[in-house]
């Protein structure tokens, strides 16, 4: 098993450097010569995930799972890509494959949660992320989503406590800080929302929609250029499935700021 060990690590080097289509070459290569190994389809599906080829990693990552049903990881992984592809009945599905081998599985309730929240169904949400909590007490993921169910239900005030205390669990989650910067936005204290999401982008470079919540902000505050670059920025990073919309949206945004500049 040398060369599939050999191929792996030179994948996952890859990916460490986020040159994910290096990192596919090098899984092809080992699914192809190893093709009973359950780990090196998932290390592809996971590749070609973070490349955006949601389909193909959903088709890598089905393989793996069916190589190796009982692989929390893989399954977490399957679920995940479910989700960003929009299939939330196979999400839901794989999620709660997860939680019945595991009731103490916490992230996989609050994933859970996150695909019902997804469809509007702020109550099954909503218990799946209290259940997650009543597991793990300061959980983060758990802490975020809860107070995105208290915002999207008009609790202002409990949503902030919530990610405030997300924050107090870890200062340095980038999604704490972005959902702050959100609610602030929302209600009108920019210079607030525009700390909260520098924040988050300083903590996490990658993070597509808080370049674009700050690209509003500084477009609200007459920063045409730097709105310019962070709407750039988002173009860049965000390619989901979901996000064609949007995308065309911020494409017309930067077509008309560079018109009047």
């Amino acid at each position: 098993m040398q060369e599939m060990d050999r191929l792996l690590m030179k994948g996952r080097r890859a990916m460490d450097s986020g040159e994910f289509n290096e990192a596919i070459q090098a899984f092809r290569k080992a699914v192809k010569e190893f093709p009973e190994a359950a780990e090196c389809h998932f290390l592809l599906g996971e590749a070609l995930g973070e490349a955006g080829k949601s389909k193909d990693a959903v088709a890598s990552l089905q393989k793996a799972a069916a190589l190796d049903a009982t692989d929390i990881d893989i399954l977490y992984a399957l679920g995940d890509a479910y989700f960003e592809s929009q299939m939330a009945d196979r999400a839901i599905e794989t999620y709660r494959r997860i939680i019945e081998a595991d009731p103490e599985e916490a992230e996989a309730l609050v994933s859970l949660g996150l695909v019902y929240y997804s469809r509007e169904e702020l109550e099954l949400a909503d218990e799946c992320y209290k259940k997650a909590l009543a597991i793990e007490p300061e959980s983060v993921f758990a802490l975020n989503s809860l107070g995105d169910v208290a915002y999207a239900s008009g609790k202002n005030e409990e949503a902030i406590a919530l990610f405030k205390k997300a924050l107090a669990a870890d200062p340095e989650d980038p999604q704490g800080h972005f959902n702050l910067a959100e609610i602030f936005y929302d209600t009108g204290d920019l210079a607030a929302a525009e700390g909260q999401c520098r924040e988050a982008v300083k903590l996490d470079p990658g993070f597509a929609f808080a370049y674009l919540t700050l690209g509003n902000i500084c477009l609200d505050q007459e920063m045409d250029e730097e709105a310019l670059q962070c709407f750039a920025e988002f173009l860049r990073l965000e390619h989901s499935p979901g996000s064609e919309e949007i995308r065309a949206e911020v494409k017309a945004v930067i077509e008309g700021l560079q018109n009047e500049m």
